[in-house]
């Protein structure tokens, strides 16, 4: 692949609503969702019900110890916002433990929330894809109008929250993002890396050249990506489980999520994009 410059997409619009506040949260989280004990969970919890680990304060017991105490899955969790959306607007601050009557109906809308949120997030790691006054001025406006109606959707009362068609509306944003990516990606070069929906558990990619490839939907478990790059490479919904990035570059590395760093292994050699934070169980130093 011919050199290209790869410069990171512009700043997109402000998004600390889609940024999850455990303070402002009822432990839904800790709450709604089901798990089955695992590598990833030390013990199986229906939905419904509290973690055992669950204070009366809304705080987790050992959140500092959770991958210690084998809750790794909690650690690699993200709501993007939904739970102080529905715990402090949805329902306005009425907690499930002293309004129980609104347990059930909070439970059931905090996994749509929180589905529509994560649209959200990847609708503004989109719009500054297309960059207003460009040639994709049409692309941006579907953006922008996209991002209008979920958050439309995120403001209704319980029962119209509950009632959203989730699948309904990632099918209409995935069109949107799909035409981002490949607008953004199509800087790197014309000869662009298809891996959409590969099985690359396990795959020897160290030093590989991956600028401007799609691993949308990939499974990349185990895959060693150790001084990788990944500029402007897609990387939504892509499965990084203990994934090797000892040195990668991700500078500008499209609809990468704080979670999927936090389920992978890197170094201090490991260039992230702005906005994301180095993982804490990362090694300080080079590996």
């Amino acid at each position: 692949m011919t050199e290209q410059p790869v410069a990171a997409p512009a700043a997109g619009p402000p998004a600390q609503e889609l940024r999850a506040d455990c303070a402002s949260c009822f432990a839904l989280c800790c709450v709604v969702p089901a798990f089955t004990a695992s590598t990833d969970f030390a013990i199986t919890k229906p939905a419904g019900r509290p973690c055992l680990h669950l204070a009366g304060d809304f705080r987790c017991g050992i959140h500092t110890r959770l991958r210690e105490r084998g809750f790794r899955g909690c650690t690699v969790y993200d709501c993007f916002g939904a739970g102080q959306q529905v715990s402090q607007v949805t329902f306005g601050g009425h907690d499930w433990r002293s309004a129980p009557a609104t347990a059930r109906q909070m439970f059931t809308v905090f996994p749509v929330m929180r589905d529509l949120h994560e649209l959200l997030w990847y609708l503004t790691q989109a719009l500054p894809l297309a960059p207003t006054g460009s040639a994709h001025a049409r692309l941006r406006a579907d953006l922008e109008r996209a991002f209008a109606a979920i958050t439309a959707l995120t403001r209704g009362d319980p029962a119209d929250v509950a009632a959203v068609d989730v699948d309904a509306q990632r099918q209409a944003v995935n069109p949107l993002l799909v035409r981002a990516s490949a607008h953004a990606r199509a800087a790197a070069g014309p000869r662009l890396i298809d891996h959409r929906g590969a099985d690359l558990a396990g795959a020897r990619l160290r030093g590989a050249d991956l600028r401007g490839a799609s691993l949308r939907g990939a499974l990349l478990i185990g895959a060693d990506l150790a001084a990788t790059d990944l500029r402007l490479a897609d990387v939504t919904g892509a499965d990084l489980r203990d994934a090797c990035l000892d040195g990668a570059d991700l500078s500008t590395t499209l609809f990468l999520r704080q979670s999927q760093l936090d389920a992978a292994r890197g170094d201090a050699a490991t260039v992230l994009p702005p906005g994301l934070a180095r993982p804490a169980h990362w090694p300080a130093g080079l590996t």
